[in-house]
């Protein structure tokens, strides 16, 4: 604890799936947890970096640490909207002064919804459109020298396709893991890096 002040400012975006298939699936709680968890972890061990929450379905949105006990999901919003998600975090992280940035998605399902003159765009299969608009914000991230690590609840073909193309992209981490490992995973992964950079 006491040698977090010699580290490297970190600044983090967690984007949270909060799309209809993360309750029905019975990740969200998980998802939730992981976030207070982390929001704690940076709080008291490591006070100078920042923690940026952002919830994203059909749209994004950023969330304040503060009202993370209170979250609940919206059942009924379709669409996995990592394009708007990314776009956001992007934003926060250009106005945060950490020397190291990173985003970290949690998510249970590849890309679903994009942005589309203003408005959201949902298609289940994945439009190639909605991928390659995803993909491109992943671009935008890997040139402003943002990592994004990825841990992802479920794994089906598509889905590990794209996450595969995004880690080549970006040169970040990519983890398929269990909801009840979720938190093991992204504190160690949080604290390891911290070290790395030291």
């Amino acid at each position: 604890m006491h040698r977090s002040d010699t580290l490297t400012r970190s600044a983090t975006v967690l984007m949270l799936d909060m799309s209809r298939s993360m309750p029905l699936r019975g990740y969200f709680y998980a998802a939730k947890k992981v976030a207070l968890a982390l929001d704690s972890l940076i709080r008291s061990a490591y006070p100078r970096d920042t923690l940026h929450i952002i919830g994203f379905s059909d749209l994004a949105r950023e969330i304040k640490p503060a009202a993370l006990p209170h979250l609940s999901v919206n059942e009924y919003v379709y669409g996995t909207n990592m394009q708007h998600g990314l776009m956001l975090a992007r934003r926060l992280l250009a106005r945060d002064p950490g020397e190291n940035k990173q985003i970290i998605i949690v998510s249970d399902g590849e890309p679903t919804a994009h942005i589309e003159n203003g408005r959201p765009v949902f298609f289940y299969p994945p439009l190639p459109e909605t991928f390659h608009k995803t993909l491109l914000e992943v671009k935008r991230c890997t040139r402003e020298n943002i990592v994004i690590n990825t841990f992802m609840l479920e794994s089906n073909h598509h889905l590990v396709q794209f996450v595969n193309q995004m880690t080549r992209l970006n040169r970040g981490r990519a983890f398929f893991i269990s909801p009840d490992r979720l938190g093991d995973y992204v504190l160690v992964d949080y604290v390891s890096s911290k070290r790395g950079a030291a």
